[in-house]
């Protein structure tokens, strides 16, 4: 499986039956859409910088909200979750995603702004590669992205969602979850490649480096 990173919260995941694409962005974020090819797409919820499927090509198959799926031999179940700390009374609902695909299991946090309960926890299950949000706004600040991590305790933790060049909205920089973690600075990878035997025995922190170009 192979994991690339577009800015904010907009990744590629694709094995060698199916490509799925996170919540594209569009301009208004100040980022520019990337023209991406994908079977599937999620949208965590429906504000701007998460829902522009439109920018998708190859006619995906469009996920944007809770339930169970099977998609081009992707299991993929949306859980449902909140955008603040305020059950959405503030910012609305956020569905967190986690897709089973080639022996793993990957969790895509979308906007989630509060810390999971309990009975949310337990759908979302045992993770192999964590997406996680945590440059604060109106979503996880570095302190509660670090205590979702410990509760999940996936295999390896792919942060989102913090401080781009050109980016408009107020985040925090990725070093300030990595100095919460307790990680030293870590050198920034083009993908993540990623197999079932290839998994760390102890939760590993990979920096992706954004791809903000167009590309397939």
């Amino acid at each position: 499986m192979d994991i690339l990173w577009y800015g904010h919260a907009c990744f590629r995941i694709k094995d060698r039956t199916a490509t799925i694409i996170t919540d594209p962005f569009d301009k208004s974020i100040g980022l520019s859409p990337v023209g991406l090819k994908g079977d599937i797409v999620t949208i965590s919820h429906p504000h701007p910088g998460h829902s522009n499927a439109k920018a998708v090509r190859g006619n995906p198959f469009v996920i944007d909200g809770p339930g169970e799926y099977e998609v081009s031999g992707v299991f993929i179940t949306g859980i449902s979750s909140y955008h603040d700390t305020r059950n959405g009374r503030e910012y609305g609902k956020n569905t967190i995603f986690v897709f089973e695909m080639e022996g793993l299991r990957v969790c895509h946090l979308g906007d989630l702004g509060h810390i999971p309960s309990q009975s949310q926890v337990e759908a979302i299950g045992d993770i192999n590669v964590l997406l996680v949000p945590v440059g604060g706004g109106a979503s996880l600040k570095a302190s509660q992205a670090t205590e979702v991590v410990s509760l999940l305790e996936p295999s390896i933790v792919v942060p989102m969602h913090y401080r781009l060049s050109g980016l408009t909205m107020k985040l925090d920089p990725v070093s300030k979850f990595l100095k919460e973690l307790g990680v030293a600075e870590t050198e920034e990878q083009d993908a993540l490649k990623v197999s079932a035997s290839s998994l760390p025995e102890e939760t590993q922190v990979v920096l992706l480096r954004p791809k903000l170009e167009n590309g397939d």
